[in-house]
Parts: C-alpha cells; structure tokens; sequence
C-alpha cells in the first residue's frame, strides 16, 4: 500500500509539472530529484553559458557514470554569471560552466577554489595559480574570409592586415556588449601590439565604420553571404562551419593569437561541493576533452590529447589573462561610448 501511495504521489507530480509547462528535460529531473527518488547526496546544479549541444552529451554521460544527477540552468554568458552569483547567495548553484576565464577572473569572490585531481595531465599555461577557476578547451581566434570574394593572396595574415584600408566597413564583428569573443579580440590587439586597449578600440572602431554585428553568431553567416569580405572567431566556430559546408576559409595569424580558454568553477556555498568537484574533474578528464575534441572542434587543455590532423600549428601569444580581466571594464565603457557617439 505504502509504494501504490508513493507511485500515485509520483504521477501526480509528474502531471502537475507537466501542467506547468516545464520541459521534458526539467520535468526528468526535477522527477528524480523528488523525495522519493535521488537523494541530495546524488544531485547537482549546473549554471552553464554552453549550447545545449555541448553541455547535454557531457551532463548525460556524468549521470550515467556517477548515478548523480543535474539540475541545470543555461543562457548566455553574462546572464548566467550573473544568476549564477545571485543564487549562490542561496545555497541555490554548485557550478558555473562556460564562459571565457577573464570573466571568472572578475568574479573570483564568488568562487571556491578547487584543484582538479587531473592537474597533473593540465596544461599549466592554462591552470588558474590560485585555483578559483579550471579550464575546460583552449579557444584560439582566427581569421575568416570569403572563399569566392576574396583572393587567397590578399587575404589577412597578421593582425595589422585587418586595419588596411581596403577592409573598412567589411569586417565581420559583433556588438562587444553582447560578445566575450569580441572583448577577447580587442585584448588579443593590444597585448600583441604592446598598446593600451582603448587606444586599440578606437582605431578599429573606426576600421569597423559602423558595421556592428548583434550576435558573434552571426559572423559567420555575413562572411559566408558576403555582407562581410573578412571577419574574426573562434577556431572552434570556423572549424564548425566548415564541416558543414560553409562558403569561408580560415586563416590563423601568423603573428600569433589568444587562445584563451572557457572555464569552470565552484560557487561559494555550493550544496553539493563534493559532486561539484567530481563534475569538474570529469569535465577535464580524458574521456570528455578527447569527446570535446572530435565532436565540438575544441582544443583540449590536456597535454595527453593528441590532436587531430584538422587542427593547424599554432604560434600564441603570451596573453595575460588577469590583465584582460582588469581592463574589461574600462574597456567596455569606451566601447558603449563609441556605439553612442560621444567618442569617436
């Protein structure tokens, strides 16, 4: 009697949640997490800024492995960094996930610091020295043209190349405010050039004259329609393209790039750190950054990853990360005051 009382309790939730409108996704979980299912011992809550894409294969293959189970939040990046930080406050957020490190960097209060038990495998160019972030891949930026508008000949192999004359008003490049990558270019200039940001800003405003992308998104699709001659991303977005049939090439600078890596990390007042922990390693373990590599274009942060002939030599620059995260936010007001008009 006591188990028909439970199993009819059961269903009543499930139609109530059903009612409410929350996804299949929502309904599963917030089902097995119910008091007569998972325990709080076997739960987890993940905030991530990744496409469902990337985050769902990983959060099935953990709770198939570990028999814990995820409650998980998605948006964007800045979206998620935020609720992320509001709901720890509660006891309400275990992990964030996603997310370029100079915004982690900025948000480091807000974090536990945690040493990943794969540390030693880890690329120590891409482990944070206080350990309030984990890397998850390493996100180079490159070039891209448009393979029939552009001549192989004339098309951008070094940063400068982006300022010549011929390229002005065509570049592909997304509303910073609305794009990390777009911030991580301009820090990527400015550290190679040895120049102060907002001076780099200004000047490539100007290259830009006034065509503002709404979505880093789009960048591919204005270059491969050719709205756009050249534009600037991610290799993990250019590989990506081109494997589906795109109308681009991609250039990577021979002067050398950022790859600066998206991160991980656990909140203060996590509810479940220790599942937290057991999440992060396995993000960085083996199996799932050799799965990122074939399956999502990403470059593993691991130094036991060999890569895939698909994946080009890669000279980078030393960036610096904190410095990048410092200078965002000036950077960031000169930008607004740019897209305004008060600064030109």
């Amino acid at each position: 009697m006591r188990k028909r009382i439970i199993s009819l309790m059961v269903c009543a939730l499930l139609v109530f949640v059903t009612a409410c409108g929350k996804s299949e996704r929502e309904q599963q979980v917030e089902t097995l997490s119910g008091e007569y299912a998972v325990s709080k011992e076997n739960q987890l809550i993940v905030y991530t800024s990744h496409k469902e894409e990337v985050y769902l294969p990983i959060i099935r293959e953990f709770e198939s492995r570990t028999g814990i189970w995820v409650d998980v939040h998605a948006g964007g990046t800045a979206e998620m960094m935020q609720a992320a930080k509001d709901a720890s406050k509660d006891g309400q957020c275990d992990i964030m996930f996603g997310g370029g490190v100079e915004s982690y960097e900025a948000s480091e209060d807000y974090f536990l610091p945690y040493q990943t038990a794969e540390e030693a495998s880890l690329d120590a160019n891409f482990i944070d020295r206080d350990y309030y972030w984990t890397p998850f891949t390493q996100l180079p930026i490159v070039f891209v043209y448009n393979r029939n508008l552009v001549n192989p000949s004339s098309a951008p192999r070094i940063w400068e190349d982006l300022f010549q004359e011929g390229w002005k008003g065509k570049i592909a490049f997304a509303d910073m405010e609305k794009s990390g990558t777009s911030y991580t270019i301009i820090s990527t200039m400015a550290q190679l050039f040895d120049e102060e940001p907002e001076d780099v800003l200004v000047r490539f405003y100007k290259q830009l004259d006034g065509n503002i992308l709404s979505s880093s998104g789009d960048v591919i699709t204005e270059v491969s329609n050719g709205n756009c001659l050249i534009g600037i991303t991610l290799e993990e977005t250019a590989l990506k393209a081109i494997d589906a049939g795109s109308n681009i090439v991609m250039v990577i600078p021979n002067d050398g790039t950022s790859a600066v890596p998206d991160g991980i990390a656990m909140l203060k007042n996590a509810p479940h750190s220790y599942n937290a922990g057991k999440f992060i390693d396995f993000v960085v373990g083996h199996d799932t950054q050799s799965y990122a590599m074939t399956q999502f274009n990403r470059r593993s942060v691991r130094l036991d990853v060999k890569l895939t002939p698909k994946f080009d030599e890669i000279t980078l620059i030393d960036f610096d990360i904190a410095k990048s995260a410092e200078d965002e936010e000036k950077v960031l007001d000169k930008w607004r005051s740019l897209m305004e008009g008060d600064d030109e």
